[in-house]
């Protein structure tokens, strides 16, 4: 089976939930992009990366170089190449097998699990996308394979049909993954149960442009962010952005606030809640703390613009693949790009 190493309510919750999850996804016949990709992250935080560029599984988190020592890193590098010619390997019989020999394939592998460290509940999973789209996941009960489209039907079918190949998943979802998840989570209980409160910065355009507030550098992802008006939440008029991994590890999110004309500014605040921290982080709407773009961009603005940029390029990468793919249009037609896990037999 593949091996895979690898959320966190508010005030005074103390974070017990962890998940692991581990993406495969290729190939990306785009100039400058590696053709194959592997994403490990903990509590969704990017903890190791290989591409077959560099052909090497590597650390990014820093505090993983001082509790792992280098067979590790060579042991998961050997996996991790085998799991790239497997993986490229299947999806090339595939498109003879279906006769697909015009147009791009990328296929996606997403397998891992979830720990409740206070119940000790475990709910593992592996799901495969095809250009972005829901193509087969693993049912652990019934221990059989969900097609999402009559394209996956005759892969269901085959795979259903070898009951050591199910069995084997069912092993690593309820067994392997939570074993690792759990000494990955005991090395790294410093870091992955630790909180951290962001810097808060009020954004605007233009004078008549809704106002940001952004919130960076605060963890874990278990967080709120929101605006107020006399002390009441308001839901008018507000746009709240998705929750983003920094490249540190820590995350960032952002609320916007189109203003009412002749609005009274002193009346509105912006409220950021972390889970585990009792105390909210008030940012009250004063005009001259909101960093405009309007005449000289203010640098604060440039590296808030900076950080979105760089963004976790890894990711970024890969989910910009996907989209580009899905946004051509292109139905799924084969099914085979499931024989990649047949590398996790």
């Amino acid at each position: 089976m593949f091996l895979c190493f690898l959320g966190l309510s508010f005030h005074g919750a103390v974070a017990v939930s962890h998940s692991l999850k581990i993406l495969f996804i290729g190939p990306f016949p785009v100039q400058n992009l590696p053709g194959f990709i592997i994403l490990v992250l903990v509590d969704d935080v990017l903890m190791t990366y290989y591409d077959s560029n560099i052909t090497t599984m590597v650390p990014r988190q820093d505090w993983l170089k001082e509790v792992v020592d280098e067979e590790f890193w060579k042991s998961y590098t050997k996996i991790s190449l085998y799991a790239q010619q497997t993986f490229i390997g299947d999806i090339e019989r595939a498109k003879q097998l279906y006769n697909q020999t015009e147009g791009v394939l990328v296929v996606q592998l997403m397998c891992g699990c979830e720990w409740d460290e206070e119940t000790g509940e475990v709910k593992g999973y592996s799901q495969l996308g095809y250009d972005g789209e829901d193509f087969l996941s693993f049912d652990l009960k019934t221990e059989s394979w969900t097609a999402a489209n009559q394209f996956a039907e005759i892969m269901k079918h085959q795979w259903d049909n070898n009951k050591p190949f199910n069995a084997g998943w069912k092993n690593d979802l309820d067994e392997i993954f939570p074993k690792w998840l759990k000494e990955f989570v005991n090395l790294g209980r410093r870091f992955l149960m630790r909180t951290v409160l962001p810097s808060v910065s009020l954004l605007q355009k233009s004078s008549s442009s809704p106002v940001s507030c952004h919130a960076t550098g605060f963890y874990p992802d278990r967080a709120d962010l929101f605006w107020r008006r006399d002390g009441e939440e308001i839901h008018e008029g507000v746009k709240k952005g998705q929750i983003l991994p920094n490249n540190d590890g820590t995350f960032q999110m952002s609320v916007d606030l189109q203003l009412p004309p002749e609005a009274e500014t002193h009346r509105y605040e912006c409220v950021f809640q972390l889970s585990g921290v009792k105390e909210d982080v008030i940012t009250e709407l004063e005009k001259e703390q909101i960093n405009t773009n309007e005449g000289l961009k203010p640098p604060s603005w440039k590296i808030i613009t900076g950080v979105v940029v760089a963004v976790v390029v890894d990711v970024v990468a890969v989910v910009a693949i996907i989209v580009y793919y899905r946004k051509k249009g292109q139905s799924p037609r084969s099914r085979t790009e499931v024989e990649l896990t047949q590398m996790s037999a």
